[in-house]
């Protein structure tokens, strides 16, 4: 998403150069990354024109996905799900990449005014032609992807494999609904933002920022509850320091800790970033860290969380039923 500047919202967010792009994506290659995310919406096609130029020969050595949905030009047929949008925009990913099929193609959200059976029915298509290796799906409700999952076994099309979806150790709402769904369908979770758009890197304190060009700085999103995110990062501190680790790399080695997620997408703008990044692989938290880390950012149990949990320890060994949590004290 930081590829290319076009449209005013994508310079903001990235604004990356061509040579910069080579540059952290000959990186990445070179440190074994072999998965890379794009969009049609991204600089509005920019973003897959340079990601193809950079991995020109390389191609065949990385899983790449992009995305359908928004808005690519003014028309009506221009956005959406649609049967229409959707051929018209694979073949235009298809020639910005540079390439005879997407190994992963995602619709970018959920679309009320087209039926999930015309969506599916057409990225079926796209796999049966061979422009399409898998379908995901990105920012759906976990009864939609139920849904969609439904009707792809009733049709015999096509399913998605994959969800990509915001999730962060200071952003944990998918816990409620979606991460329980996804391991029970055993749908893959890709992560986007799992540094909060910067929030999460370090350089953002109660004292202020250290990085004033920072993206986060200029573009306030996804929202957030700062004083939460504040003690989250003093126990991202408190457990780097034990590490040996920077703040970014435990917030990044806590996601890959967790039994929901496939992999997380990283965007860093720097190859000092991204060197930085990629060394949370290295990173392995133990018992203390990640209760430490739980602490400060878990959820609180709504209905019907808290009930399940009492009911349900009796059905799982080994697990502990306290309902003294919930009880009101009002009677001596």
């Amino acid at each position: 998403m930081t590829f290319g500047g076009a449209g005013g919202l994508f310079e903001v967010i990235g604004g990356l150069p061509q040579h910069d792009v080579d540059t952290l994506i000959g990186n990445s290659l070179d440190a074994g990354v072999n998965f890379i995310d794009t969009a049609n919406i991204y600089s509005y096609g920019e973003s897959e024109t340079m990601l193809s130029k950079s991995l020109g020969s390389r191609r065949k050595d990385v899983v790449i996905a992009t995305k359908v949905f928004g808005r690519m030009g003014k028309g009506a047929n221009q956005v959406g799900l649609s049967r229409l949008h959707i051929m018209q925009e694979a073949e235009a990913s298809l020639e910005r990449l540079n390439t005879d099929y997407i190994d992963l193609y995602q619709i970018h959200g959920f679309d009320s005014l087209t039926p999930l059976e015309e969506t599916l029915s057409a990225m079926t298509d796209l796999v049966r032609q061979g422009k399409v290796r898998y379908i995901g799906c990105s920012n759906l409700a976990a009864w939609q992807i139920m849904k969609a999952l439904g009707i792809s076994a009733l049709g015999h099309l096509e399913k998605f494999v994959s969800l990509q979806a915001y999730y962060a150790v200071g952003a944990r709402d998918l816990e409620r609904e979606i991460a329980p769904m996804l391991l029970d369908q055993k749908v893959g979770l890709l992560v986007w933002s799992p540094l909060i758009g910067g929030l999460l890197s370090g350089k953002f304190t109660r004292s202020g920022s250290t990085d004033e060009q920072a993206r986060r700085a200029k573009f306030s999103f996804p929202p957030v509850d700062m004083e939460k995110i504040y003690n989250i990062v003093d126990a991202l501190q408190a457990v780097g320091q034990r590490k040996g680790a920077s703040v970014a790399q435990v917030a990044l080695a806590w996601l890959l800790h967790q039994p929901v997620v496939t992999s997380v997408i990283i965007g860093a703008r720097k190859a000092s970033q991204l060197k930085d990044n990629l060394g949370s692989v290295d990173v392995k938290l133990d018992e203390q860290d990640l209760k430490q880390l739980d602490q400060v950012s878990s959820l609180p149990l709504e209905y019907p969380g808290w009930m399940l949990a009492g009911q349900g320890s009796d059905r799982r060994p080994g697990t502990v039923r306290d309902w003294s949590r919930f009880v009101v004290a009002t009677a001596k």
